[in-house]
């Protein structure tokens, strides 16, 4: 057991949209991401996707029925995509965000195009 430096951790990120697990949680990865820019549209087809924005804004797109809805969140506010719902992270400024979802889910939804999700 030992406390976290979320803002430690970010340092050492220079990339984005490349997940960093910090933490484990019972079978779930606690992690860090940068974002900037758009992410492409994907869904987990098996698991909730959820995000908790550390530092600036992001917007999240979800494809509903009558077409796309844009959730925008701040510092201190989550989201979570219910599992099969296709949606599409962005940040048109570099924002800092916490992701927690279960060990092996592909950030993309598709396990040839993800991220590795080193450790920090």
């Amino acid at each position: 057991m030992k406390s976290v430096s979320l803002a430690e951790k970010l340092a050492k990120i220079t990339t984005h949209w490349d997940p960093h697990v910090v933490a484990d949680y019972n079978d779930n990865d606690v992690m860090v991401v940068k974002f900037a820019g758009e992410f492409p549209f994907h869904d987990h087809s098996d698991t909730d996707d959820f995000f908790l924005v550390i530092e600036g804004e992001i917007i999240i797109d979800v494809e509903t029925a009558s077409g796309i809805e844009s959730h925008t969140l701040r510092a201190g506010e989550l989201f979570v995509v219910p599992k099969g719902i296709r949606h599409r992270p962005r940040a048109e400024h570099e924002a800092k965000v916490l992701l927690i979802e279960p060990k092996g889910t592909p950030n993309t939804g598709d396990a040839v195009t993800a991220s590795k999700k080193p450790r920090l």
